[in-house]
C-alpha cells in the first residue's frame, strides 16, 4: 500500500467501502462487467458525475485516473468470463478532496512496473500517480480489494 488514510479523511474512506451509504452529493458508484466498454463507461461516469458536482476542473485528470484503474481491473484481477458486474467504480467527495475508487475481486496488490516508454502498456500506475495527489490499495475483508486515487479541490476562487 502506497500510503495510509489520515484520521481526518476517514468519512472519505467510510465511503469508498460503503458508497451506497452517502448521499447523492457526496457519492455516487457504478458497477461494470468484464467488458472493454466498461473503460467508456468509467469514463462517462465519472464525468457526468463531476459535472453534477460542478467539480469540472477535475474532469481530464479524474477521467484518465478512473480508465487507468478500470483498466487495470479488468486485465489483471478479473478473471476472463467473469459473469455479472465485478468491477466497482465508486466516486466519493468530503470537503476539499475527491476519491476515484475502483473494488475487483482479486486480493493481489497492484504493481507499479518500470516505465518502458515504447511499449504499449505498463505505464497506467505511473499515470495514476502523476495525476492524483496519492493513490494506494486496500485489501477487503473476505475477498478482493479497492484501489483508490485522491485528488484535491481547488478552492471556488481557483477553479478554472
Amino acid at each position: 500500500m502506497k500510503a495510509e488514510a489520515a484520521p481526518v479523511l476517514d468519512p472519505l474512506w467510510q465511503g469508498v467501502l460503503a458508497p451506497e451509504r452517502l448521499a447523492a452529493g457526496h457519492g455516487a458508484t457504478c458497477e461494470l462487467p468484464a467488458a472493454l466498454e466498461s473503460v467508456r463507461e468509467a469514463r462517462h461516469f465519472t464525468r457526468t458525475t463531476l459535472q453534477r458536482w460542478d467539480l469540472s476542473a477535475l474532469l481530464d485528470s479524474m477521467e484518465l485516473v478512473a480508465s487507468e484503474l478500470v483498466t487495470n481491473a479488468l486485465r489483471y484481477a478479473v478473471p476472463v468470463g467473469t459473469p455479472g458486474a465485478p468491477v466497482r467504480l465508486s466516486l466519493v467527495r468530503w470537503t476539499s478532496r475527491v476519491v476515484c475508487a475502483v473494488r475487483d475481486p482479486s486480493t493481489v496488490a497492484p504493481v507499479t512496473k518500470d516505465p518502458d516508454f515504447v511499449a504499449e502498456t505498463g505505464r497506467g500506475l505511473h499515470l495514476v500517480d502523476s495525476f492524483s495527489e496519492n493513490w494506494g490499495w486496500h485489501p477487503l475483508s473476505g475477498t478482493g480489494k479497492v484501489v483508490w486515487a485522491l485528488f484535491l479541490v481547488a478552492p471556488a476562487g481557483q477553479r478554472r
